[in-house]
Parts: structure tokens; sequence; C-alpha cells
């Protein structure tokens, strides 16, 4: 038995027959063809797996694409312009150095731009609490932390 599912992913709209227990984070890497958001834990604990649903971070990995119904999902693929200019939290993460190997890179800053949105000037503490459902195995965290903190500035400074 499959099930139609439709939604809106980085301003397109898309829809699908999908098996009822397909999960988000799959629907978007293997019907999509979008890998940018990533399968770590299947869990939901590491946040590899992070995209924004109707404007708020989600674990992809812990929801069913039905569930994203006539929803408005954006990947780390939607974030940058179509020009390919980067979304001020990705030049942030770019120009501080907050990826190493970056397989999390793209749930960190999916997690971090909705963080940013209501902490414009984060304190050191509130972005580590604020990323404390993402994991990292590379870095100590320091310049992801730096990383989100001038994204937040910049995203405030430049309206996103």
């Amino acid at each position: 038995m499959t099930i139609k599912v439709s939604m809106r992913v980085n301003g397109k709209p898309v829809s699908a027959e999908v098996e009822p227990r397909t999960l988000l984070v799959n629907y978007i890497r293997e019907h999509l063809r979008m890998t940018g958001t990533h399968v770590g834990c299947d869990t939901a604990q590491c946040g590899a797996c992070t995209v924004h649903l109707n404007g708020k971070a989600v674990k992809s990995c812990s929801m069913l694409a039905m569930q994203a119904e006539g929803g408005e999902v954006v990947t780390i693929e939607g974030l940058a312009k179509a020009d390919g200019t980067l979304h001020p939290m990705q030049a942030a993460f770019k120009e501080h150095h907050g990826l190493q190997c970056g397989f999390c890179t793209p749930g960190m800053i999916m997690n971090a731009v909705d963080f940013a949105k209501s902490n414009p000037a984060p304190t050191d503490e509130q972005v580590r609490a604020a990323l404390d459902g993402n994991l990292c195995r590379c870095t100590g965290y320091q310049n992801i932390v730096k990383s989100v903190m001038a994204g937040a500035r910049n995203m405030a400074s430049s309206g996103s």
C-alpha cells in the first residue's frame, strides 16, 4: 500500500507515492535526491537530519513523510540564494571554520538558523544549549559555537 504525499521543499511543490512508514529523511534523500540532509543515528540523537518544517527545526529521521503533508520544508540545499550566495549562517560556518569532516554541518546549520531567529546575540552558553541535540565527532565545538554566534549576528544585521 502506498500513499501520496505532497509538500513544498525549498520553495518547490513536490509529491510522490510512498509507503506509509517512509521517514521524512528518506523521502528527502531517496525520492527527491537531496543528499545534504544526512542520516546519522536513526534515533533522533545526533541531529544530522535536521531540516525546517513550517519554519521550525525538526529531526527528519523521527517523523514520517506524511506528517509533513501540505507543509513547507527547507533543507540545507534551500538555504543559499538561487545565485549561490550563502545564507549568513552558512557563511559564518565557512568563515569561522565551524566544520571538520562536514557530516554534522548541515544539521548544525539548520538548527542554528532556527535558534538564531529568536537569539540575535546569543551567549556561548546559550549556543551550547541550543546545539545540545546536534553531535559532532570531530571538533571540540569551539569553532561551531563561534560560527553560530557570528551567524546569529549576521542574520540580525541582514534581516534574514
